[in-house]
C-alpha cells in the first residue's frame, strides 16, 4: 500500500464541512474519562442518542467510527502522565442536521491525526482506525481548536437517507 495509500487518508485540515450551525436540529455531547472504558460509554451514549433521534438503523456504522475516534483520542492524544481523575479530557459531540449527522471528538493534543506512513506501521493496530473511519463515514477531517482551548477536533460526517 505504501505512501500513496496514506495520501488518500490525509484528513481535511479544516473546520466542519459547510454546515449552518443554526440549522442543527439536534445536538448532544458527553465528556469521557481518560480510561479505555470510555469507548464503551461513548458507544452507549451514541446508541441512546441515535435512538432518541430515530436513527437506530445507522448505529453500527456510526458507533464503529465513534469507537475509533475515541480510541485514537485516548491512545494518541493524551499525555501519558494525564491523571486519571482529572476533568475528562476527551469530549464526544453528535450533531444532526436534516440530511446528515456529524460525530466529533475533541482531545487535548495539537498533533494531526494521520495514518502511518510506513508499511510496517501500516498493518499495525494504530493505522487501521483511520481507514475504518474513512471507509464507514462519508467524509472526515480535523481542525485545531481556536482560542484558549488547546487541542483539536476530529470529525466524521454521515449522510442520512
Amino acid at each position: 500500500m505504501g505512501t500513496n495509500g496514506s495520501t488518500m487518508l490525509e484528513p481535511l485540515r479544516q473546520g466542519l464541512p459547510p454546515l449552518d450551525p443554526s440549522a442543527v436540529s439536534s445536538a448532544a455531547s458527553c465528556s469521557l474519562p481518560a480510561r479505555y472504558e470510555a469507548v464503551g460509554s461513548a458507544r452507549q451514549f451514541t446508541r441512546t442518542t441515535l435512538s432518541q433521534w430515530e436513527l437506530e438503523e445507522r448505529f453500527d456504522d456510526i458507533a464503529l467510527v465513534v469507537s475509533e475516534l475515541v480510541t485514537n483520542a485516548l491512545r494518541h492524544a493524551l499525555p501519558s502522565d494525564t491523571p486519571r481523575d482529572q476533568s475528562p479530557p476527551v469530549r464526544l459531540h453528535l450533531m444532526r442536521w436534516t440530511s446528515r449527522l456529524v460525530c466529533a471528538v475533541r482531545d487535548p493534543s495539537d498533533d494531526s491525526p494521520v495514518a502511518r506512513e510506513t508499511d510496517d506501521d501500516f498493518s499495525a493496530e494504530s493505522g487501521r482506525g483511520l481507514f475504518l473511519v474513512d471507509s464507514f463515514s462519508d467524509s472526515w477531517g480535523w481542525h485545531p481548536l481556536a482560542g484558549a482551548l488547546r487541542g483539536k477536533v476530529v470529525w466524521a460526517l454521515f449522510q442520512l437517507a
